[in-house]
């Protein structure tokens, strides 16, 4: 360990910072038990860690049927995977630079936006990223209600109309389904993120060994892969293929644009910069682009296994259990199901708005009452109308809000990596007066460049003639709040910021 210019810290010889003293900043009213930097001795994940992670993240009925949602507008198998593998390429790239500062510093996603945001200003990141999780929260809980419906009833005789009628559309019994996997989530949130990271290790292998299972034995039933491998993509030339790949690029960089903002939520408890980088490049595009190949593999067999079935409902996985007739093979598919949902909603759609909501309001919410605040407004978002319409799903969803959390992380990396050349002053992050305070807790510069990277994503959405401007929502909102960030921050310099840079 050796000592730096801010007196506060002890820099270790890897390069990771921790406070020598929290004491100082335990009674300001940006500081909680949760939201506080990590010790040095307590960061302990490792490469496993951070793969295991990912491989549980991506293992979800949504990456299962990424694919089939790019099939169905035209493209051929190898253009549906060459996307996704491609997006997920492009996404690691914020994901890891956003990923730096957690590891060095031991702070959670909030804290880190308050660098460039202000102590104040970071709630409207924080707060944007929030309410995303909470409308996946709502979405991963319905799908894994579904899977609880279909397990109990493969396990109970009559569950489906035990309950009587429909209620809202759907029976009694799963709403209840719905409801006990919705306190599942709550109750793993409540024992902490150690229970957390033995859920994602245990979940990772388990899930990627039954879906194995189930594709060994749909190609052995069908006596080959089916008709998908063969089928013809509807796109000549690559100016027909362009006006549907770039949204559906875009989407794909969607799908864990999320995750791209508040990774230091993870990679605050990493052994070393290496051992989070190296996992996290390893695990997130191969597993995505694996997953996805599985679910075109299982789905192009099962059309010839049940030609009786609709092809549309062979992409979701519960769907086809559900024809098996073996009550074993209906309850462990579940299971799995169950474990994979439960281990990503709690890892990408909880830990973050938990954390979001305590940085808020640091002395009222603590980390679980964050997750059960988030857990009440996936409720309130009727994930059931949102999964009504799977048209939407990558067009309307994922490009959306990709266009407002690339302009989040825009102005994130621009500040860490060029403006601050990776340097924070840890005691201010927590600070009412200090290096971050600006102008009342608010960097207007990065409020002013993220509006405007929104403005310019979203801007298609009114005025049909700047349409291509949405399609590259995540792009336009990343470029035009990145390059607006850091010419407002040259322009006119905050007070102070010598300090931390």
């Amino acid at each position: 360990m050796h000592s730096t210019d801010d007196p506060e810290v002890v820099q270790h010889a890897d390069g990771r910072v921790q406070l020598r003293d929290d004491s100082a900043i335990r009674s300001s009213p940006l500081y909680n038990r949760d939201l506080a930097p990590v010790p040095v001795a307590r960061r302990d994940w490792t490469t496993y860690n951070y793969a295991a992670l990912w491989i549980s993240m991506a293992h979800c009925i949504p990456t299962y049927m990424l694919a089939s949602s790019l099939i169905s507008v035209g493209m051929n198998w190898w253009q549906a995977l060459v996307t996704i593998l491609l997006g997920n390429t492009i996404v690691l790239l914020p994901i890891l630079l956003n990923s730096h500062p957690g590891t060095k510093y031991g702070i959670p996603f909030p804290v880190f936006a308050r660098a460039s945001y202000g102590t104040i200003g970071s709630n409207l990141p924080a707060l944007m990223r929030a309410l995303v999780a909470c409308g996946w929260f709502g979405i991963q809980a319905w799908i894994g209600g579904e899977a609880m419906h279909v397990l109990f009833g493969a396990l109970i005789p009559r569950w489906p109309t035990l309950l009587g009628g429909p209620i809202g559309g759907h029976a009694p019994t799963e709403w209840i389904s719905f409801f006990v996997f919705w306190a599942l989530n709550i109750y793993i949130i409540y024992r902490g993120m150690n229970l957390l990271r033995k859920v994602e290790n245990w979940a990772a292998p388990f899930v990627l060994v039954m879906t194995a299972v189930l594709l060994a034995w749909a190609i052995a039933r069908a006596h080959g892969l089916g008709y998908l491998l063969r089928q013809p993509s509807r796109y000549r030339s690559w100016a027909d293929f362009m006006p549907v790949f770039i949204p559906s690029l875009t989407g794909m960089i969607g799908y864990w644009a999320t995750l791209s903002l508040n990774m230091p939520d993870f990679t605050r408890f990493g052994h070393s910069q290496r051992d989070q980088a190296v996992g996290q490049v390893v695990a997130l595009p191969t597993t995505m682009t694996l997953f996805a190949a599985m679910g075109v593999m299982i789905t192009s067999a099962a059309v010839i296994i049940y030609p009786h079935m609709n092809a549309a409902e062979l992409w979701d996985p519960m769907k086809l259990v559900g024809q098996f007739r073996q009550v074993w093979v209906v309850a462990i598919s579940m299971f799995t199901v169950v474990v994979a949902t439960l281990a990503v909603n709690i890892a990408a759609n909880v830990v973050s708005p938990a954390n979001d909501f305590a940085n808020a309001f640091p002395r009222w919410i603590s980390f679980r009452r964050g997750g059960l605040i988030a857990g009440i407004l996936g409720l309130l978002m009727q994930p059931w109308r949102l999964l009504a319409d799977p048209s939407g799903y990558i067009f309307k969803w994922l490009v959306g809000y990709s266009g407002g959390l690339g302009s989040i992380a825009g102005v994130l990396i621009a500040d860490y990596w060029l403006v601050r050349g990776r340097r924070l002053v840890l005691g201010d992050l927590y600070r009412t007066e200090g290096a971050y305070t600006y102008a009342n807790g608010w960097n207007w510069r990065a409020a002013a460049a993220t509006v405007l990277g929104c403005g310019l994503a979203w801007i298609g959405l009114v005025v049909p003639a700047l349409r291509p401007l949405y399609d590259y929502a995540w792009f336009v909102g990343f470029a035009a709040s990145m390059a607006t960030y850091v010419v407002l921050m040259r322009a006119s310099p905050p007070r102070g910021l010598h300090r931390s840079a």
